[in-house]
């Protein structure tokens, strides 16, 4: 497996260099092979003269397990073992390693790296194995029928040979306009629990080169000292102190003045020349709203009427609905701002060949985007720019940005020298926290009616909070009159089969960079959802799984298949029946075509400290391609909504973040939750998300577990939990 790919080795790679067989794409889409060399071919796979097999991933790998998943396709197609088969990231070629699910878009996100790339995979993996077929039962002198590709070998007909002899023979034949895909009963990895992550290995041993590690011969390091407050602007800078710390270059005003470049020659250097350095502030059209003000502007929204109404329902009606209401549960939900916090800070590094082009390294979890923003600023073609993807420490959202933020401030710092010496620009974890991009604030209003016999009549859901999307390249995409889906996702389109139900919305003006996080808007509609129906069903006297299934009947894929996980998680928790001293709690959710239900098990108090004893989980996400990998997703994104919502928030201070890194902004500890157990339902459907649809659920089936510690516990409403009186021991 090529992970820790050389500057030069990376050029030859986009052209799939030193393969005898190569399969893909051509320029116009359709399936192709070819051999070494071939220009007019980007693959999928690739197989060398000596048998070894290389899946090209286009989707990145930031944890969520891409590159295993997606060499598993073309393995188990193909007929050889994951032992025999590696894998490199694909060049920037969104003609060719488009998302399929976003257009002509290179990215990775929105849970969507196997459900779009499923039968793309297997299709490039069987024609490799048909092709090699083809070559040998040629020289056998057999029908093609009588073989197959076993553990590399190819077999049959009573002989035998490893794949390796017939590479060049297949690379002189066309590809099969319809490989024959295996079928379900022929699978020996897709499926398979012994199938581990391909990349787990390198990452332990250290031998996997994450964007971080990038060090090229004679670079500097470069690092941003940004506006404290959005919008504001440099009007000076004295460098004098910076001038006295070794290992300082330079320093200059980015072009856009959002900031100043420090140049240094290693990171510590750059810290200290960067902390040195003195900027006065134009803050006349800056941000300084703080987080207080900004919460009671999204409140007071919603006790207005709704800028766009999401869905058709007759808002008269429903309210009509409401007055005849034999009981109204009522309830404000606030969610504040959110950091993403990966583990590894955001860097790449950037550099230009002695012909000219631009080089980036980069975690790219959008290359598209980055590539856009460089043919612009360097006045280049789209050839001359190459994006090599190396491994990220995470990401939750914020390597996929709109705007390509960090990427743009490398070119922008690297644009001002002289270009010959590469720059690797370097974010700490405080600028990314007090400067970088967050999940928006968002409130809710949510009154529900319920009738003499404890049925809903009546669901007025209002929601006010700051666009993701408005005002970026992503606009057209995702706002349809006027209406951000990210922002009411979850909500809109619920399986809950909810009769009078009234969506509204509302936008509130951005105070800072808001970006997708972890299951985007999914994060509070989720909560809002599973509480409100929490609190129903308690006012009406129902088990809260009785009554969410009476709001799920029908033969419909949405209702059965949420009802299928909510049945599975409350049989696999002993729903009901918690052992003495704890407490349950309940929530399920779709996201992301996945539906994922969640029991969460505590013990103790809010004074005296809340106990995470237990989390169980229930998962549909389709065809499970590597199980392992889903269970690690699960458990993951679990804790990372439960983590968030204990403690977490961003606040502001006269437009300043006031959070700076772990110690305040505190992520969630191994020690926070005692155990997590996931189960997979079997499925025949086309495989769909499973980075994040495990995060929504888990806030609320938490809050849902707090509330019922005592008879009338009250429902936490305000986050995080922490700011309502919870403590956790």
């Amino acid at each position: 497996m090529t992970l820790n790919t050389s500057r030069r080795g990376f050029l030859k790679s986009t052209t799939a260099a030193g393969a005898a067989l190569v399969i893909g794409l051509n320029s116009n889409g359709a399936l192709a092979a070819g051999q070494a060399g071939d220009a007019m071919l980007t693959p999928f796979v690739k197989i060398d003269a000596d048998g070894q097999v290389i899946a090209i991933i286009k989707h990145f790998e930031m944890g969520q397990g891409p590159s295993t998943g997606l060499t598993t396709l073309i393995a188990e197609e193909l007929g050889v073992t994951m032992a025999q088969i590696g894998y490199e990231f694909a060049p920037s070629n969104p003609k060719l390693y488009n998302n399929l699910l976003f257009g002509p878009l290179q990215a990775t996100g929105g849970s969507t790296a196997i459900a779009n790339s499923f039968e793309q995979y297997r299709t490039a993996g069987a024609a490799a194995r048909e092709m090699l077929i083809a070559a040998a039962a040629a020289d056998w002198g057999v029908e093609a029928s009588a073989l197959d590709i076993v553990d590399g070998q190819i077999t049959g007909a009573g002989q035998s040979a490893p794949l390796a002899d017939y590479v060049a023979a297949a690379a002189e034949l066309s590809p099969p306009a319809s490989p024959r895909l295996r079928a379900p009963e022929e699978w020996k990895i897709i499926g398979s629990p012994q199938t581990r992550r391909k990349d787990s290995p390198v990452k332990v041993n250290g031998q996997a080169q994450f964007a971080m590690d990038v060090h090229l011969p004679n670079q500097m390091v470069a690092m941003i000292k940004r506006t404290p407050q959005r919008g504001g602007l440099v009007a000076s800078f004295d460098a004098s102190a910076a001038k006295d710390i070794k290992g300082f270059i330079m320093a200059q005003p980015l072009p856009d003045k959002t900031g100043v470049a420090v140049y240094a020659e290693d990171t510590w250097a750059a810290i200290q020349s960067r902390d040195a350095l003195e900027v006065d502030w134009d803050l006349s059209a800056a941000e300084t709203r703080s987080s207080q003000q900004i919460k009671e502007e999204i409140l007071a929204a919603l006790n207005t009427a709704p800028s766009y109404n999401v869905n058709s329902a007759n808002r008269e009606a429903v309210e009509t609905a409401m007055d005849g209401a034999a009981k109204v549960v009522e309830k404000t939900f606030y969610f504040p701002m959110l950091a993403h916090a990966p583990m590894e800070p955001l860097n790449c590094t950037i550099e230009q060949t002695a012909e000219g082009d631009i080089v980036l390294h980069d975690g790219a979890q959008m290359p598209t985007v980055t590539h856009m923003a460089y043919q612009g600023i360097f006045g280049l073609p789209a050839e001359k720019i190459h994006i090599n993807t190396l491994l990220a420490g995470g990401s939750f959202g914020r390597r996929g940005t709109t705007d390509a933020d960090y990427q743009v401030e490398a070119a922008l710092a690297f644009m001002m020298t002289d270009r010959s010496r590469p720059v690797k620009l370097v974010w700490t974890r405080e600028d990314d926290i007090r400067g970088g991009k967050y999940r928006p604030a968002f409130g809710h209003k949510v009154r529900v009616g319920l009738d003499a016999e404890g049925r809903i009549i009546g669901w007025d859901h209002r929601i006010a909070g700051q666009s993701i999307a408005k005002d970026t390249p992503f606009e057209m995409m995702v706002v349809h009159g006027g209406v951000d889906h990210m922002s009411v996702e979850g909500v809109a389109g619920t399986p809950y089969q909810i009769p009078g139900m009234a969506i509204g919305l509302t936008d509130i003006k951005k105070a800072t960079s808001v970006l997708w996080w972890r299951s985007v808007g999914n994060t509070h509609t989720a909560y809002v959802m599973e509480v409100m129906m929490d609190l129903a069903a308690r006012a009406v006297g129902q088990d809260p799984v009785d009554f969410r299934l009476a709001y799920l009947s029908g033969d419909g894929a949405d209702q059965t298949r949420k009802a299928a996980v909510l049945k599975l998680v409350a049989e696999k928790a002993n729903w009901g029946n918690p052992p003495a001293g704890r407490s349950q709690g309940i929530a399920v959710h779709k996201s992301f075509g996945s539906y994922v239900a969640e029991v969460v098990e505590v013990s103790g108090s809010p004074e005296d400290g809340i106990v995470i004893e237990k989390v169980t989980a229930a998962v549909d996400c389709g065809i499970p391609i590597n199980p392992d990998v889903i269970r690690a997703q699960v458990e993951g994104a679990i804790g990372y909504g439960i983590g968030h919502v204990m403690r977490d928030q961003i606040t502001l201070e006269g437009g300043r973040v006031e959070q700076s890194n772990f110690p305040d902004y505190e992520p969630l500890r191994i020690s926070d939750i005692k155990a997590i157990e996931t189960h997979i339902l079997p499925s025949t459907e086309a495989p769909s998300g499973i980075g994040e649809p495990g995060t929504p659920p888990s806030a609320p089936a938490l809050a849902c577990a707090i509330a019922a510690l005592s008879e009338g516990g009250e429902m936490i409403a305000d986050l995080p939990m922490s700011e309502a009186g919870i403590s956790f021991a």
